[in-house]
């Protein structure tokens, strides 16, 4: 199932807002306001002229909720989740093309802060991906030792790992060094 660009660019950035957490890394990766503006600019979140300590405060705020989502047991805890998120949301749809991207819609409020921006958003392309039959392509990364989460967009769903040069790559050395152990004895 491929999603529109919109809806992918989303789940980039609750993937990446959500590996900020500490919960993920054992380090807080969104230190301050500078850190967010950072955040902000690197995944070219529209519409966000300028942050402060309280946009801080509430973006860490979503991360555990965001996370909840992937941690889900199935579609319908999902979707309950997707729609406690949205549940007081100012969601505003209207279609925009700016910055060179063709036509597409943006769901937050002009003037939003960055949390309810992201919240929207993030919303927003979770709820495609849960009406699509997709819940369980929102995974926590296989690795036994890594918090971190991931959306699979491979065509046959085989994504296992939040980064395949850091975990999957370390899981595979380990497991062929275990076969080489076997086959020495």
């Amino acid at each position: 199932m491929t999603f529109s660009h919109d809806v992918e660019h989303a789940l980039e950035v609750v993937v990446d807002l959500v590996n900020t957490d500490p919960t993920a890394t054992g380090t807080e990766s969104l230190p301050d306001v500078g850190a967010l503006r950072v955040f902000i600019d690197t995944h070219k979140i529209s519409e966000i002229e300028s942050v402060n300590d309280a946009d801080l405060r509430a973006v860490r705020d979503l991360r555990p909720r965001l996370r909840a989502v992937f941690e889900a047991d199935d579609t319908s805890g999902a979707a309950s989740l997707v729609n406690r998120l949205l549940d007081g949301a100012r969601v505003m749809p209207r279609l925009t093309d700016h910055d060179g991207y063709a036509w597409h819609m943006h769901y937050f409020a002009p003037g939003s802060a960055p949390a309810e921006h992201i919240l929207i958003d993030a919303g927003m392309a979770l709820s495609f991906v849960v009406v699509a039959g997709e819940h369980e392509r929102l995974q926590i990364c296989s690795a036994p030792d890594c918090e971190r989460v991931l959306v699979d967009l491979s065509r046959n769903r085989s994504k296992r790992y939040c980064d395949s040069r850091t975990c999957g790559n370390r899981l595979h050395v380990a497991a062929y060094r275990e076969r080489q152990r076997a086959a020495a004895v």
